[in-house]
């Protein structure tokens, strides 16, 4: 089989095999112990229509991406709505008051470096309580929770402690898409696939969450700084 992007195999413990495009367009393969690189290489052969199918709608999603420039008056995306950009001599970081985002001036990297920290430091705050809410909601518990560079994912979970980790992406979509997120995260500790009872629990929690899944395959690309 011929394709273009990175695959990454990974091994689990899990009964059956399952492919994801990632938002990069990359390949995950995630398979039950003790398959072999012929059987994963017959799966991917199997599904090769359905994988460049998928691959060309992320490939329209990323041409929607931001090229955001580090200049007066640019638009930087928090919970959803545009502020701007103003370099400021006082400050030394990160400032956001009214309808702008005041920093230092510096390089590209140290700046772009600043809006992260921002964004991880305004979704510890954010997210928190709400995963805390929508945790007891569900009849949940959840022990720690992280805001964190997230390559391919807006979001993960792992219930041996039980945590969840968020991309600080997230904290440039609107609430409603924030709120999907961690509905989404929780509702995997009670259905590890995105089976039918999966859906149905995030739908008892968020019936319009439909929504907010086809904001983040229309806007998803252009949550970066």
């Amino acid at each position: 089989m011929s394709l273009d992007y990175k695959i990454v195999v990974r091994h689990s413990k899990r009964k059956t095999a399952s492919i994801y495009i990632e938002r990069d367009s990359s390949i995950t393969v995630i398979v039950p112990l003790g398959t072999s690189e012929s059987e994963v290489q017959n799966l991917l052969s199997k599904n090769e229509y359905k994988i460049h199918k998928y691959q060309a709608k992320r490939a329209l999603l990323n041409e929607k991406a931001i090229k955001r420039e580090l200049v007066n008056g640019q638009s930087f995306l928090y919970l959803g709505r545009n502020y701007y950009l103003q370099y400021n001599a006082e400050v030394e970081n990160i400032q956001f008051r009214g309808r702008h985002f005041y920093a230092p001036e510096g390089s590209d990297e140290k700046l772009r470096d600043m809006f992260k920290e921002f964004y991880r430091h305004r979704g510890k705050m954010f997210i928190e309580p709400r995963v805390q809410r929508f945790a007891e909601m569900m009849g949940l518990k959840v022990e720690a929770i992280s805001i964190i560079e997230l390559k391919n994912r807006w979001a993960s979970c792992s219930d041996k402690r039980p945590k969840v980790n968020f991309n600080w992406k997230i904290m440039m979509a609107p609430v409603s898409v924030i709120n999907y997120l961690i509905v989404h995260e929780l509702a995997h500790f009670k259905h590890k696939r995105h089976s039918k009872d999966f859906w149905n629990e995030v739908d008892k929690i968020l019936p319009d969450y439909q929504k907010q899944v086809q904001w983040l395959k229309d806007n998803g690309a252009a949550l970066d700084v």
